[in-house]
């Protein structure tokens, strides 16, 4: 039974151990937040969580909020930041959803619980077309968006040439 959780304190240990992960197999993390520097734990945890205050949002960037997938263990597998609305970058080549499961944990079916836990976050948002992208070659994540209700809709080529699928998922 996996949870999808706001970052908090108590989970200190969970995360910290997640993030070594991503940083030691020296993969692109996914999503962005996660990439942050943890060391004020305090500061970092305050950080995401306001977030999503529109006081709280630099100039070109968008409210978001980020959750962490917890494992049946209350072990961090994955994290997912959610943009409450789109700019053109995000529309481009970033989308509403982001996610990602560290590399040990992945082919367990978390990435597609994760998406389907972020969608009701979406919902709860008032979102009801929302935008998700993977990389062209990630076959894995393009399988988790098409099943949970992902429909294709075009390439993307960011300006340092990686190109991106988007897709579309419409809920009711």
């Amino acid at each position: 039974m996996v949870q999808l959780v706001k970052p908090s304190m108590a989970l200190q240990e969970a995360y910290m151990a997640f993030y070594r992960e991503w940083i030691v197999c020296g993969e692109d993390i996914v999503p962005w937040v996660v990439g942050l520097d943890p060391s004020d734990f305090t500061a970092y945890i305050k950080q995401l969580n306001e977030a999503h205050k529109e006081e709280n949002t630099p100039e070109g960037w968008v409210p978001h909020s980020t959750y962490w997938l917890l494992d049946d263990a209350g072990q961090v597998v994955g994290a997912a930041n959610i943009r409450h609305r789109l700019n053109q970058k995000l529309l481009e080549s970033g989308g509403h959803i982001g996610y990602g499961i560290i590399p040990s944990e992945r082919r367990k079916g978390y990435a597609a619980q994760l998406l389907a836990l972020s969608l009701q976050e979406t919902d709860g948002l008032g979102i009801r077309e929302v935008l998700v992208i993977c990389d062209h070659d990630n076959i894995g994540s393009e399988r988790t968006i098409l099943r949970n209700g992902g429909q294709f809709e075009s390439s993307f080529t960011e300006a340092h040439g990686n190109v991106v699928k988007r897709f579309w998922i419409h809920r009711v």
